[in-house]
């Protein structure tokens, strides 16, 4: 059985990340998503992530299979929401930037690592977690809502199809 965890992304991890967001980008175009078709996320937005000590990998066999952005709110994207609305709470954290690696594909993987990014959160003191993706991205919401997130409804990015599918997890 191959070793799987999790760690913080390092500068050393970028041009794996960058390989991940490739795959992630080519996939979601082949499935005819216009998510993540322009230029972000790049190496900008995952320096910055590593910076600040936000990026988690999943590793398969000390093998970059997955990143993803573990951040503190607010983030200002969520502040308008259409639809059922947030439920009230005293802060929360957002998971973004969630992808992995082609080599890993249906190997049920993309739970695990969103099951490690939930507990990190809890165990950081967070009770409520949010996280969006594309109204097409139907592979990523069954991750999201398998891991037990509920819809809440819009939100608006800055990307060029801006609306997201908002979800929400809260944890005792």
């Amino acid at each position: 059985m191959p070793a799987i965890y999790t760690r913080p992304g390092t500068q050393a991890d970028v041009a794996a990340i960058m390989g991940i967001i490739a795959d992630a980008r080519a996939f979601l175009k082949a499935q005819g998503i216009n998510q993540w078709q322009g230029t972000y996320p790049d190496v900008a937005a995952v320096q910055a992530d590593i910076a600040a000590g936000t990026n988690r990998l999943l590793l398969v066999d000390g093998v970059v299979a997955g990143t993803a952005s573990l951040l503190t709110g607010p983030d200002p994207f969520y502040a308008r929401i259409d639809g059922a609305g947030w439920w009230p709470s005293v802060g929360y954290m957002m998971i973004h930037r969630f992808a992995v690696s082609a080599t890993i594909r249906g190997q049920h993987l993309s739970r695990f690592f969103m099951s490690n990014l939930l507990s990190e959160a809890h165990a950081r003191g967070a009770r409520d977690v949010r996280i969006d993706t594309h109204a097409q991205n139907k592979i990523m919401q069954a991750v999201i809502t398998g891991d037990g997130f509920t819809y809440r409804g819009i939100v608006y990015l800055d990307e060029p199809v801006p609306e997201r599918n908002a979800y929400q997890l809260l944890m005792d």
